[in-house]
């Protein structure tokens, strides 16, 4: 079995700042197909739903795009189908469209 090599050569790796997708949390619209009860609304502490025809929308802000993605594993894991996850902007302008 080898070693592996000493690490007195090695250079340190650079810390990128916003690695997981930018500084500062974002604000998400995401759309489920059917209703949504209190019940697993307790899953997503930091959302708001709201009924939109047959579907939900959830809003709320998220502190980064892990917090996203640890949003859809849970719908997932709940069994619920997304649908479109947005960023609406603040400016007025038409919102970024994720899914």
């Amino acid at each position: 079995m080898r070693a592996h090599p000493p690490d007195g050569d090695a250079a340190p790796m650079p810390v990128i700042k916003g690695a997981t997708g930018g500084s500062g949390r974002r604000c998400y619209e995401i759309r489920v197909r059917g209703p949504i009860g209190p019940t697993i609304m307790q899953a997503f502490p930091s959302l708001t739903a709201t009924p939109s025809g047959h579907d939900t929308l959830l809003t709320g802000s998220l502190p980064d795009q892990s917090a996203l993605y640890g949003v859809i594993n849970q719908l997932e894991a709940l069994g619920l189908q997304l649908l479109e996850i947005r960023r609406p902007k603040s400016d007025g302008a038409e919102p970024d469209q994720i899914t």
